[in-house]
């Protein structure tokens, strides 16, 4: 190579300005053809960077007019690299690219998304009054998507499980739980009406009947208004079907306290989820394993269910403890305002690998004759 070159740069010493100029024309030209035939994109080694830089910092702003390999801002940003810096911190090799977001203001976006539905232009809003500055809004829409948000706005009403979630401290949901009991003269049908408030999952289940005639519907809807009041909840929205029990005078009773009506659609039990939930467990845990005798016996085993389901049963929406337990926390640490709620106390944590020198004092609390079983550990 060095046998090409010794000829050029002595032709270059020996001729004037004029020859000069017309020599560089000749080889930029010359340049610009063979660049031509090769990729867009050429890769060099590090030592033919140093190189290039070597010769090209000798020329300053002149190389502005030769430099093709890659453009003139690269090579003074390669140029700037090269050079030895005194402060350790800036000459410490960083990542290519961007650098990334602070987890913590990652955390806050995807929190402002989530809870209000927000996009990223809204987001940012919010960032900017909170004194971040260096974010944009690009940088804030890749982040949702990368978490699976949209970052448009959300508009309109939202899905029905967001309108759940959105009114469940006073929501409630009522159904109709039907159960065949053995008469002398056959079957029959029982009914039974029962009311879920979506927030705490608490349940009132009526008295059974044969006859579920409109008077029966309306009187237990003030029975269960005047529970409402005895645990301090009320009810801006009950959802029901449209079961032509539902009769306009129950409908009254709720709305006189503003509540309103919100009917679901024919054949659509997913959107009385709650209450179609409490159904399966009631029958699945209790129900189906009786043979029913009758009103009275039917309103025993509802009635013993019931004590269970809010004093002794875990429920996993509740964190895995008793509504009573779950409850009784929340007014303590004054999430809610239910005066009605007994403190219940809650275990001291065990360690598990002493758990089994303590067995004995695990005892176990049966209800209907073993169907419903609840383990608690003995006081000491």
């Amino acid at each position: 190579m060095m046998r090409f070159l010794q000829p050029l740069w002595l032709l270059l010493t020996t001729s004037k300005d004029t020859d000069l100029r017309q020599m560089i024309e000749y080889l930029k030209a010359e340049n610009k053809i063979l660049r031509s035939k090769l990729p867009k994109q050429i890769t060099v080694t590090a030592r033919e960077r140093a190189r290039i830089v070597k010769f090209g910092s000798k020329l300053g702003g002149a190389l502005r007019e030769l430099i093709s390999i890659v453009s003139y801002r690269t090579f003074c940003r390669r140029r700037a690299d090269a050079q030895p810096s005194t402060d350790k911190k800036k000459a410490t090799k960083r990542k290519p690219g961007r650098p990334k977001t602070q987890e913590e203001i990652r955390e806050l976006i995807l929190k402002l998304a989530r809870e209000n539905g927000w996009g990223s232009t809204r987001v940012l809003g919010e960032l900017k009054k909170l004194g971040i500055e260096s974010i944009g809004r690009t940088t804030v829409a890749e982040i949702m998507r990368a978490a699976g948000l949209d970052p448009g706005p959300k508009r309109g009403e939202g899905t029905w499980d967001e309108f759940v979630k959105r009114h469940a401290a006073t929501l409630w949901a009522a159904d109709f739980l039907t159960v065949k009991s053995m008469t002398l003269t056959g079957f029959v049908d029982l009914h039974l009406l029962f009311f879920i408030h979506i927030g705490s999952r608490r349940v009132f289940v009526s008295s059974a009947t044969a006859h579920p005639d409109s008077e029966w519907v309306t009187q237990q809807a003030r029975n269960v208004s005047m529970q409402m009041d005895d645990w301090g909840l009320t009810a801006s929205m009950l959802i029901i079907d449209r079961d032509t029990k539902f009769t306009k005078s129950f409908d009254a009773v709720f709305q006189v306290n503003g509540t309103e009506m919100k009917r679901v659609g024919p054949r659509s039990p997913n959107m009385n989820a709650y209450a179609e939930r409490f159904v399966q467990t009631i029958k699945t845990e209790c129900i189906d394993h009786f043979v029913v005798c009758g009103p009275k016996h039917l309103n025993h085993i509802v009635r013993e269910f019931t004590i269970h389901y809010h004093e002794e049963r875990p429920h996993q929406s509740r964190g895995n403890v008793p509504l009573s337990v779950a409850i009784a926390n929340e007014t303590k640490s004054g999430a809610v305002a239910d005066h009605t709620a007994e403190a219940k106390p809650t275990p001291e944590p065990v360690d598990p690998r002493i758990l089994k020198f303590r067995s004995k004092k695990v005892k176990c609390r049966e209800r209907l004759g073993g169907i419903l079983k609840h383990y608690y550990r003995e006081a000491a």
